[in-house]
């Protein structure tokens, strides 16, 4: 019997492009097989059936979430950031299914791992460890994480990259790409183009370990003196490209706080997003995944644990100034400024705002008026939402205003948006308007210094 039926969550990674590329059908089958069915049960039930009621079914997406998990990589990535909807464009109970790639992918079979690690530290690996414990404390996207006590114990956190994950990055995403096409969920004149070549240049630097380490060591240099947060050090011994060895740092899952006392929510969100605006405004370089499996928690120091430095990148200064105008303007409480802000940012096409102006401008009123409540802002009351989901789908439905914002934009907001999505989960009340005044005022209005002088490749 083969590991993977003894263990069901050990599944071998299919690492050539042939095998990947068979997967990817199989998606698109299985997915076209299950709008059929779904599609002929609303028909024989007196409706006429939408395209997208008969694509995003709880089982088409869990066919998605499971091929997906097996093929980890590029195709995996693309999940966990659907997954951080958090419920506020998807359905609930889609981003529920899809919930499932978070930090949960299938593990490699003992076998496929020795044949990793024999190729990186040599067949008689084994040997340099005291302890090295074969099944992982965590399987994501790109590798997975075993816990090792060095013969001078020293106890190290090894993340251990999928075989054939770095090579696929780039048929992965076109693949990704030609299923959304296909779908219909991407219009063709809409050019991606910019966007994917980015997405597989950021991809390509976090699959490269001896980079992440390098801006894990910088990170807890620039982090030094915050006594709130703690980052992991890089264990350059067994460190290779393919191999992120670090040490290891007890801590809880971050989304275990939803059931912690309201100030331990408080206090945890308000560090992480006041790491946010330093990393912006201060630092000129962010760590640009928010998953929620980045963050750990220590209950008997209260200190929050950052993991995963992958995709950590510069900020350009056109970037770090886009965002100050939109801040200040929000700050500020004018409308008008805010808009220019949000065009000048890339946020808003021209488009938009001559077809839509108005549902912007009431989208603008919304966001400013729970901004300007008294008191710290409540994450957890998330009753505007709707009004902005309503008027966000109405421009969204109007194709001639789509637009891709500057993928450096993209990047930067997936942060704040994901850092967003976790204050929402915890419930969290931060006095966002404090931090961000406060960060503004003590950060130069050309930050484009820090981002040259601190970040290393």
């Amino acid at each position: 019997m083969s590991d993977d039926e003894t263990n069901p969550r050990q599944r071998a990674v299919p690492s050539g492009r042939l095998s990947r590329f068979g997967h990817f059908g199989r998606i698109a089958a299985g997915v076209a097989g299950g709008m059929l069915a779904e599609g002929a049960r609303r028909v024989a039930s007196g409706e006429r059936p939408r395209m997208s009621d008969m694509l995003l079914t709880p089982a088409n997406v869990g066919k998605v979430a499971d091929r997906l998990s097996h093929l980890r990589g590029a195709a995996m990535k693309l999940g966990q950031m659907i997954s951080m909807d958090s419920g506020d464009i998807l359905p609930a109970e889609l981003t529920k299914v899809m919930e499932r790639l978070r930090d949960n992918a299938h593990h490699m079979p003992p076998q496929q791992l020795q044949q990793v690690l024999g190729a990186q530290w040599g067949k008689d690996w084994r040997t340099r460890f005291r302890r090295f414990e074969p099944r992982p404390i965590a399987a994501a996207s790109i590798g997975q994480v075993h816990r090792a006590v060095t013969h001078d114990g020293r106890e190290l956190a090894i993340k251990v990259q999928y075989p054939g994950v770095r090579e696929s990055i780039d048929s992965d995403i076109d693949n990704v790409a030609l299923l959304l096409r296909m779908s219909g969920m991407l219009p063709g004149e809409l050019d991606i183009a910019p966007l994917l070549s980015e997405a597989k240049r950021q991809l390509a630097e976090e699959a490269d370990y001896q980079r992440e380490g390098e801006q894990m060591t910088l990170f807890g240099d620039l982090l030094a003196d915050d006594p709130d947060v703690v980052v992991p050090a890089l264990d350059r011994e067994f460190t290779t490209e393919r191999v992120l060895a670090m040490s290891f740092i007890e801590g809880q899952p971050i989304e275990t706080l939803v059931t912690a006392p309201q100030d331990v929510r408080d206090s945890t969100m308000r560090t992480l997003i006041g790491l946010v605006l330093r990393e912006l405004f201060e630092f000129g370089v962010m760590q640009t995944d928010p998953n929620f499996a980045n963050y750990r928690f220590q209950p008997h120091s209260g200190r929050l644990v950052l993991l995963d430095f992958g995709a950590a990148r510069a900020v350009g200064a056109r970037t770090v100034a886009a965002y100050r105008d939109l801040l200040q303007a929000g700050l500020d409480e004018d409308r008008d400024a805010v808009r220019q802000a949000a065009m000048g940012a890339g946020f808003l096409s021209p488009a938009a705002a001559d077809r839509h102006g108005a549902r912007i401008d009431r989208m603008i009123d919304i966001i400013l008026g729970e901004l300007h409540r008294p008191g710290p802002f409540d994450f957890g009351d998330r009753r505007f939402v709707g009004a902005l989901k309503d008027h966000g789908m109405e421009v969204a439905a109007d194709k001639a205003a789509w637009h891709v914002p500057p993928a450096d934009i993209l990047f930067v907001q997936r942060k704040i948006s994901g850092t967003a999505l976790l204050a929402a989960r915890l419930k969290a009340r931060v006095d966002v308007r404090a931090l961000a005044t406060e960060r503004l005022a003590r950060s130069a209005p050309a930050v484009a210094g820090p981002a040259s002088n601190v970040h290393r490749p």
